[in-house]
């Protein structure tokens, strides 16, 4: 059989016999069988050497630091301790570093046993020269020579698999560009040491792969789809560093899946600049935090930090009150304007205190307010204070760390509770040393949270200021963050990239405090301006011009292509909204059934269909969601149901088979296989706009099937969709 000019299904279908009698089959399976034969090789010497290094490293620490006996009698005995303390610290560093060598090595072995890689490209990379075979996986891996076996899918090569261009093609190595020959871009369907199918294409959307892997029912995390990212997903997942990246795109056209493909490739071209935790994901509820969790680790890469609007404002300190998702922006211009005549008063300013230990008392801190008090609140006021604070922050460590009380205390940790707070041995020679070393001690208790304290204004009572400034009874969450930014001038300095899902969620007024509050970091924003289903949020324009005020560059890119759902899932939804007239609305899955459009005639109809279906999803396979409008309407359907069937509440995380309720706003950016609507009636979803983008989001949650069910008269939406 020629794979080049058999029909994409026909691959995928290929007896066992047909592999038998396929000599490129047969090549394949050969090379994975050999490969896989060296990580199973790979993982077990290194699983051997962790565990013996491990206990020999153990026992030699503990041997050494035995061995060590501390005499500062004289110039020569002192030489001989420090010496024998400081080896033993270089030997734990020395073993730190070989382990953590060894252990990410492990990992991506253990990665890549699970599928060693999903596509090979063959590359002339000069003339007259012999072809190169590239495998591309989740990782990257090398043999004993450091010659690549597998090129991890963000290595500057791979992108020849993804440009989709066989013949002559070029990709960027150090902004050098490398002109090369694709001659072959191969797909595989690889389940460990067994090879299922390839397929040769020019093309790595709408082919069977990509088409096979659409089909696979869902599952308890979001499954990395690294194999099959689409052209214009590709342009997002590499676009170039810009300040803002804008991302448009309709149900279905994998938006989360590039944002998280985008994380990786971040981390990985950045990888000795960038940490995990310089990102900053945003996602739309805590159910969708524990959908995606785990994505990264199967790319190779740790998990950022992932917050909710509502996480976040909590992480501020700003959990304890209204989030702000309604606050309107005429609020923050009316702090803008207000801000310049608040004056900062003695029951404003709060002490600073760790632990119960109060570092910094309310007067020293209202003597330091004082001094700066002309410059007026502002940047400038906070820089002033904070460095002063700072400063007496470091004095106090300072009169700590000559305090025979906190010398004391740091002299009676053993041995392991010194290295684990310290780093080292703490054996000092003179009270200089030792003072040195118990600042050591107490900095390590309390500087980083004292710091964050002064940093984060937790000596000024914001709020008073707030509602003095606006003459309200409390603040929101959003005009108290904003508030502080005016007030501080910055936000995170450590962040480097943020990323927002579901970006038409956000008011105006949440994103300018992010904005603001991010205002070092470059920002991915993606969202689809049709599934706006809350009232006040900001249209894309609008989010475009609160970005180019703050950030001066919002690049724009649409995606287009919807591939989640089955033509007919497909054909309901887009038939809701104007999806513009450059959207390709063909679906790329095989035909589904029609899907189920039922006005019933009371409330007990509606709960013999449900239950019959409820029945059905049970008996079945995949995962169901009923999806009703609100809360109220959740706990309606749950009443009707007995309680039988379980409602998916904040915080929890998703079943990977059988049946669900929950709301339209934790629905947002998940996706079921078969989806039930209860309430599809004229009085939940009339025809307005928001009406009809909320029911175009609640019927794009489909994969398969969906029903719409209504007590009485069908919503007037569906007669057109």
């Amino acid at each position: 059989m020629d794979a080049n000019t058999t029909t994409p299904d026909a691959v995928l279908q290929q007896s066992e016999s047909d592999q038998a009698d396929d000599p490129i089959f047969q090549e394949e399976q050969a090379h994975l069988n050999e490969l896989y034969k060296k990580l199973l090789g790979y993982r077990d010497e290194l699983t051997h050497q962790l565990e013996h290094e491990h206990k020999a490293a153990a026992a030699d620490l503990v041997t050494m630091s035995e061995e060590i006996r501390p005499d500062f009698t004289g110039a020569d005995e002192t030489m001989e301790t420090l010496a024998a303390i400081e080896t033993l610290n270089a030997v734990i560093d020395a073993y730190n570093q070989y382990h953590d060598f060894s252990v990410d090595r492990l990992r991506r072995v253990l990665l890549l046993l699970r599928q060693p890689y999903f596509a090979k490209v063959r590359l002339q990379m000069r003339p007259g020269r012999p072809s190169e075979d590239v495998y591309i996986g989740a990782v990257g891996i090398t043999d004993e020579d450091h010659e690549p076996l597998v090129v991890d899918w963000r290595n500057p090569i791979a992108e020849t698999y993804y440009n989709q261009e066989n013949g002559p093609t070029s990709y960027m190595v150090r902004d050098r560009v490398r002109n090369v020959v694709l001659e072959l871009r191969r797909q595989f369907d690889i389940d460990r040491d067994q090879l299922r199918a390839y397929f040769d294409t020019t093309v790595a959307i709408e082919d069977s792969l990509l088409l096979n892997a659409l089909r696979k029912h869902h599952s308890e995390k979001l499954q990395a789809i690294t194999a099959t990212i689409q052209r214009e997903q590709n342009e997002v997942v590499r676009h170039e560093d810009v300040p803002v990246l804008l991302v448009n795109g309709i149900a279905g056209s994998g938006k989360t899946s590039v944002m998280l493909q985008r994380v990786a490739y971040l981390l990985y071209q950045e990888h000795e600049r960038l940490s995990a935790d310089q990102v900053v994901l945003f996602s739309p509820n805590d159910v969708f935090e524990r959908y995606i969790d785990g994505v990264l680790p199967s790319m190779g890469e740790a998990n950022p930090q992932l917050f909710t609007w509502r996480d976040f404002v909590a992480e501020q300190g700003a959990g304890n009150r209204d989030d702000g998702t309604t606050t309107p922006e005429e609020s923050l211009d009316a702090l803008d304007a207000a801000l310049p005549g608040v004056s900062v008063e003695q029951d404003d300013i709060r002490a600073i205190t760790v632990n119960g230990e109060t570092l910094l008392a309310a007067p020293q801190i209202a003597a330091v307010v004082r001094k700066c008090e002309q410059f007026g609140l502002g940047p400038r006021f906070v820089a002033l204070v904070t460095d002063e604070l700072h400063d007496r922050l470091d004095q106090k460590f300072g009169r700590m760390s000559r305090d025979e009380s906190w010398q004391e205390r740091m002299l009676g940790l053993d041995v392991e509770e010194q290295i684990q707070l310290l780093g080292f041995v703490a054996n000092p020679a003179d009270e200089a040393e030792t003072a040195s070393q118990c600042r050591k001690y107490v900095e390590q208790l309390f500087k980083a949270e004292a710091d964050r304290q002064i940093d984060q204004l937790a000596w000024l009572r914001l709020d008073r200021l707030g509602m003095r400034a606006l003459g309200k009874q409390a603040l929101s969450a959003t005009e108290f963050l904003y508030l502080r930014l005016l007030i501080c001038g910055r936000g995170a300095s450590d962040a480097r990239y943020v990323m927002i899902d579901e970006v038409q969620d956000y008011t105006a007024a949440q994103l300018r405090v992010l904005a603001k509050f991010f205002s070092r970091a470059h920002f991915l924003l993606l969202g689809d301006q049709n599934q706006a289903i809350r009232e006040g949020t900001a249209s894309f324009e609008r989010i475009r011009e609160v970005f180019t005020a703050s950030h001066g560059q919002v690049d724009v890119c649409r995606l287009l292509t919807s591939y989640r759902s089955t033509p007919e899932v497909t054909a309901v939804f887009s038939a809701l909204v104007h999806m513009g007239d450059d959207v390709k609305l063909a679906s790329v899955r095989r035909a589904g059934g029609e899907p189920r459009r039922e006005a019933l005639p009371d409330q007990d109809a509606l709960v013999r269909e449900l239950h019959g279906l409820v029945q059905a999803a049970r008996d079945g396979e995949g995962l169901t969601a009923i999806v009703a409008h609100d809360g109220e309407a959740v706990r309606r359907i749950s009443r009707l149901l007995g309680g039988e069937v379980p409602t998916v509440k904040r915080g929890e995380t998703l079943p990977a088979v059988g049946v669900v309720i929950m709301t339209l706003a934790m629905a947002k950016g998940l996706e079921f296989d078969h989806v039930i609507i209860p309430d599809a009636s004229a009085t939940v979803y009339p025809d307005t706009p928001l009406a009809r983008r909320r029911l175009y989001t609640a019927v794009s949650r489909a994969m398969h099937r969906v029903t719409l069910l209504a007590v009485g008269e069908l919503s007037p939406l569906l007669a057109t969709s």
